[in-house]
């Protein structure tokens, strides 16, 4: 624990912030593994676009959990140990994909990001002019969960659009 570090915390106890990092590793660890199997299962139209975005999405929830874990480390805390526990302490939850077509897909892991989103942005708000460390790693992972909320919208709206498109042409 980095005592000198923790020493500039104000306003909002250590455990508090240990705790909501907690939830938001938990939900990076479902994201990641959610990105990873939705991207072995995935098929239809433009599904190799839509493999390559859930591939990069998956690596950047993995990097996330990894900030997270080491900032928990960093304020004294332990990071959750057992994978049971992140279904006992996300915020975002985990939902099987269950019609493995890509506009299926992308609508579920548009749904992820947004959660992620709120979750981050609380966070941010928690941690704004009290815990300068952790609004800082908070931001930098909320600014690539709107990314990834706009990569995969951009990808849903060309996909449905292109479909539409076939359907009217073949009438």
């Amino acid at each position: 624990m980095a005592r000198r570090g923790n020493s500039i915390i104000k306003g909002i106890e250590i455990n508090e912030i240990i705790s909501v990092l907690n939830k938001a590793y938990a939900d990076e660890w479902l994201a990641y593994y959610q990105y990873f199997i939705e991207a072995k299962v995935i098929k239809g139209i433009m599904k190799d676009a839509a493999i390559a975005e859930l591939t990069q999405h998956a690596a950047d929830e993995l990097r996330h959990a990894n900030m997270v874990a080491d900032r928990i480390l960093q304020l004294g805390g332990t990071p959750l140990l057992h994978p049971q526990e992140w279904f006992t302490h996300t915020n975002c939850g985990y939902e099987e994909p269950k019609d493995f077509d890509v506009v299926s897909i992308l609508e579920d892991s548009i749904k992820g990001e947004q959660c992620a989103i709120s979750v981050y942005s609380h966070i941010v708000e928690m941690t704004r002019h009290k815990d300068v460390v952790t609004y800082d790693i908070v931001s930098q992972i909320l600014a690539d969960e709107v990314e990834h909320e706009e990569d995969l919208q951009t990808l849903h709206d060309d996909i449905t659009e292109f479909i539409t498109d076939i359907k009217k042409n073949m009438h």
